[in-house]
């Protein structure tokens, strides 16, 4: 991709300060810029690069005032981040390499199967009984469809992901290398003897339109009825969805976080990094769960920010933790308060 600052511009709503002319053929971080690419700054932590990166262009908030002279050609915006995603999705969907419509000659592909025309298939592929794929989407090697799967359209599945039987994958998705949807839930009966035995798992995985699941993620399939994943969910890779868990639209979840079984997660909903979910609770919309964090009960008010184990208020957490760290002094004092007292 070869484009002036002037058009770059054009194209996010930017107004261009410095060289109008100059070409961009790419992206880079400000802390590593090169000549011909294009950089940002949002976070004010990063501002002292500015000054010396050598990217040719920079996008900068519209009230961004410079300490000292920048080389550099910028683009003021509103909203750094939100241009940035947009030059980053340009940027990758005319880097993204090109899938023709082909089945290829190892890939197992049942008789019963409806595979769209525009479909492609890679090697080592397996479509079992009666799976439906939808136009426009792309299944790369080593993928397994089990019976009765349908995948929509314009959706991309990387290598090694294992869908399992009767699960059904809405248009648009995102599945990466080597999640499973589908697995069998965790659920066993304890018996007199100690041991444990099996609950058939009879139901499946849905996810809805535009949903993005990471790397190694797994998605465990209902006892009865349907785990759902509704529209535009994105998990993170190493995450853990038990059975007939809900998550709402539009929630993001990052990695190695754990929800148990049965729990509904609300629309819009914010988990950071190994945050464990008890199951059986509910988890209002709007709410933010700091890394870490241990939710043992249901969250109902809405927007509400969580951290700690068990999670709490984000704001008492800090407080709380601000007069935690000072108990060893805390407790000399007292002690020498005591000592006082008994003389």
């Amino acid at each position: 991709m070869q484009i002036t600052a002037q058009e770059l511009a054009t194209l996010i709503g930017g107004k261009v300060e410095g060289d109008p002319t100059i070409i961009i053929h790419g992206p880079s971080k400000i802390e590593e810029g090169l000549p011909g690419t294009v950089s940002f700054l949002a976070n004010p932590k990063y501002e002292p690069f500015i000054y010396d990166s050598k990217a040719s262009v920079i996008l900068v908030e519209k009230d961004f005032e410079p300490s000292k002279p920048i080389s550099a050609t910028l683009i003021r915006v509103e909203q750094v981040y939100e241009k940035v995603a947009m030059l980053l999705n340009k940027f990758g969907d005319l880097q993204q390499e090109e899938k023709k419509a082909e089945i290829h000659p190892s890939a197992v592909v049942h008789e019963s199967a409806e595979v769209d025309g525009s479909v492609s298939l890679g090697a080592n592929t397996v479509v079992e009984k009666s799976v439906r794929i939808g136009a426009g989407t792309t299944v790369y090697p080593q993928v397994y469809l089990g019976s009765n799967v349908e995948v929509g359209k314009n959706c991309i599945i990387y290598p090694g992901v294992k869908i399992y039987k009767d699960c059904k994958i809405g248009d648009g998705c995102i599945l990466h290398s080597n999640c499973v949807i589908g697995s069998d839930g965790f659920g066993f009966a304890p018996q007199a003897d100690g041991s444990y035995k099996k609950i058939a798992q009879l139901g499946n995985v849905i996810l809805e339109d535009q949903v993005e699941i990471g790397s190694n993620s797994v998605i465990d399939r209902a006892t009865m009825g349907s785990t759902i994943i509704k529209k535009g969910v994105k998990l993170d890779n190493l995450v853990q969805i038990a059975h007939n868990v809900v998550i709402g639209e539009d929630t993001v979840i990052a990695a190695q976080t754990g929800i148990a079984g049965s729990t509904k997660i609300g629309k819009r909903v914010m988990m950071g990094g190994q945050v464990g979910v008890a199951g059986h609770i509910q988890v209002a919309d709007n709410v933010k769960v700091q890394a870490q964090a241990g939710i043992n009960s249901s969250v109902k008010e809405e927007g509400k920010a969580m951290f700690g184990s068990p999670a709490f208020a984000y704001r008492d957490f800090l407080r709380s933790y601000a007069i935690f760290k000072k108990l060893p002094a805390l407790a000399e004092r007292l002690r020498n308060v005591e000592k006082e007292n008994n003389k």
